[in-house]
């Protein structure tokens, strides 16, 4: 029997741990660190009750600061934990501070690491989440990729012998959890304290990233936006975001934009089926829209997955109001023979690949 560390600590990675963590205890035993980056009760405790995720072993409790000193003090705690567990591997999830901190730790003490969630490239410098994620691939000892489009980025690093096309752990989480709840199901807390009617129809928007978040204009932008819409629009505010989004929604009197508290998983999955489009900044949710087959306009100034870009289907706008309403006017169009995140099963071909390269 093998034993595994995994590193977790942002809300994209308890629902891909998710996956895995069951299917890896059955013949394995698996130590579970969560660094704390997200801490907050709905950005994280929720998540572990309602997706059945094993509770972890370690919770580190850190968060905010700079990207150096958060992912410093992270690799503090991790490398103790890894000398006192001693485990024949790690897996690490996607591309935050957590992840570069699990595999560094992990590399310097000679620990084979296995990247789930390899090869996304945006090709954007600036970008930290791109630094992380290129550093983890390139001292992993299997990268798992979640497209064709991942492993031909892998390939151009000259890191394709080390590399395995898995298909999207997201998509294994959507096909399960997305039938566990109706958006007619939900209970809102709104944060105006006003009353919420969705009957009439809803646009869902979330909205976290500090370039959309930092200022005024271009999350006014944003709502403005979503204002104009024929229907009210449901925004569960990230806690870091609450101030702002509460303050331009007094000031500009931006009824039509109902704040909630931020959801779970699994009534995201539930607004996300009732909406009648998606605007998001999210990595996340673009793929969960393609997978609902809704429309969706992201808000971000570089394409994170291409493979949702087609037929109408997702498109990149920058804060402007005029642009994400032009692109949400365009139609869609759905060809369910496309299918670039695999079967479902990506869970099945993680597990089975790690235990028989350990």
């Amino acid at each position: 029997m093998s034993k595994f560390v995994t590193v977790i600590g942002a809300r994209p990675q308890f629902i891909k741990a998710a996956m895995v963590s069951n299917l890896l205890r059955r013949e394995n035993i698996e130590i579970m660190i969560h660094t704390g980056q997200h801490y907050d009760y709905n950005m994280s405790e929720l998540f572990f009750d309602e997706m059945h995720i094993p509770k972890p072993n370690y919770n580190l409790g850190i968060s905010g600061g700079t990207h150096a000193q958060m992912t410093g003090n992270m690799m503090i705690a991790i490398e103790d934990i890894l000398l006192k567990e001693k485990p024949d591997g790690i897996l690490v999830y996607g591309d935050t501070n957590s992840t570069l901190a699990g595999a560094l730790s992990a590399a310097k003490l000679h620990i084979p690491i296995y990247h789930i969630e390899a090869g996304t490239r945006t090709h954007c410098d600036t970008n930290p989440e791109e630094i992380n994620r290129i550093c983890t691939d390139h001292i992993s000892k299997i990268l798992f990729a979640c497209t064709k489009e991942n492993m031909k980025e892998l390939e151009n690093e000259g890191l394709k012998k080390r590399s395995i096309l898995s298909g999207d752990l997201m998509y294994d989480a959507f096909l399960k959890y997305s039938k566990y709840k109706t958006y007619k199901e939900i209970d809102f807390f709104s944060l105006t304290g006003d009353q919420i009617d969705i009957s009439e129809g809803y646009y869902y928007l979330t909205c976290h990233r500090a370039e959309n978040t930092h200022n005024d204009s271009n999350l006014l932008e944003i709502l403005k936006a979503m204002s104009e819409l024929d229907n009210i629009t449901i925004y569960p505010v990230h806690p870091r975001n609450k101030t702002r989004a509460l303050e331009l929604h007094r000031k500009y009197k931006l009824e039509k934009i109902k704040l909630i508290e931020p959801v779970g998983y699994i009534e995201s999955l539930a607004l996300l089926k009732g909406c009648k489009s998606v605007v998001t900044d999210s990595g996340g949710l673009q793929r969960e829209a393609f997978f609902a087959q809704k429309k969706c306009v992201t808000v971000l100034d570089f394409p994170v997955w291409p493979e949702t870009m087609v037929d109408g289907r997702n498109c990149i706008v920058h804060p402007y109001k005029d642009d994400i309403l032009n692109c949400l006017e365009k139609p869609q169009t759905i060809n369910n023979m496309y299918m670039p995140f695999g079967k479902g099963n990506a869970g099945e071909i993680i597990v089975q690949t790690i235990t028989q390269n350990i």
